[in-house]
């Protein structure tokens, strides 16, 4: 692996070819809102960026982050009432009659 020489300069990096950064528009992106308070974020010269993924916005799009630190990608409890099928219900209630 290489050095980046871009925007994280020094941090070794599997994008950084001898051309130069390999990533899509050649450069890290900033990291975004859900982001914040996450601890893989790293202060650069060039402003905050994920230590982790070079695109965050592109990880939290599909869904939240698996990597957040920040509490932001942890899933909340669902509603913990089922929903019942009410010809299975029927059936059990009739084998307990």
């Amino acid at each position: 692996m290489h050095t980046c020489s871009t925007i994280k300069p020094g941090q070794t990096c599997i994008f950084m070819k001898k051309s130069g950064c390999a990533y899509n528009g050649g450069e890290c992106h900033p990291v975004v809102e859900s982001c914040q308070e996450c601890g893989n974020i790293e202060d650069f010269p060039g402003g905050n960026f994920c230590r982790v993924f070079a695109d965050p916005a592109q990880k939290w799009n599909p869904g939240p982050c698996n990597m957040s630190t920040n509490g932001n990608g942890k899933e909340e409890k669902k509603d913990s009432t089922k929903k019942l099928n009410p010809l299975k219900a029927s059936k059990r209630a009739q084998g307990r009659a």
